[in-house]
């Protein structure tokens, strides 16, 4: 776990704002944008994202249902259409593979936490708080202490 995933996760659950979010995927290089969206995708997966969440994720991303990540996400196995997503490589199509990816991932995780997560979990990005701390780099988990799980 490092500061990028603790952004990525805060973004999903809406402790960020995407304008936020866009601003600093927009000020990533080339090649870290493409480990942006590859951990996107791994997140997505280990989420479980469903091919059922693509009509949602649309939706709560803001993209048309013609933009190409769009298109892709309601075409055939998720997974498959995810790792496509995720290697998008013109600027304009990665900015929208991030917004879209963040929200499958926002998607898949809120089902994971209503079905196996209610009662309490020992997953790091369910006990994030905006109010917790002064952003991802100062998380404590970064800077290598742990947060004790919910009871």
């Amino acid at each position: 776990m490092n500061a990028r995933d603790i952004r990525l996760n805060e973004l999903a659950q809406g402790l960020r704002p995407m304008s936020e979010g866009i601003e600093w995927f927009d000020a990533l290089g080339p090649e870290e944008q493409s480990e942006v969206l590859r951990s996107l995708w791994h997140h997505c997966v280990q989420a479980r994202a469903l091919t059922e969440d693509a009509r949602e994720s649309i939706r709560r991303s803001g993209l048309r249902p013609t933009h190409t990540p769009a298109v892709l996400v309601s075409r055939g196995r998720i997974d498959v259409q995810l790792r496509k997503i995720a290697g998008l490589t013109p600027l304009d199509e990665r900015r929208k593979a991030f917004r879209l990816l963040v929200a499958v991932l926002a998607v898949a995780d809120e089902r994971r936490r209503e079905r196996y997560c209610a009662g309490g979990c020992g997953h790091w990005w369910h006990r994030l708080s905006a109010d917790a701390y002064e952003g991802p780099e100062h998380h404590p988990l970064v800077e290598g202490r742990s947060i004790a799980p919910h009871p």
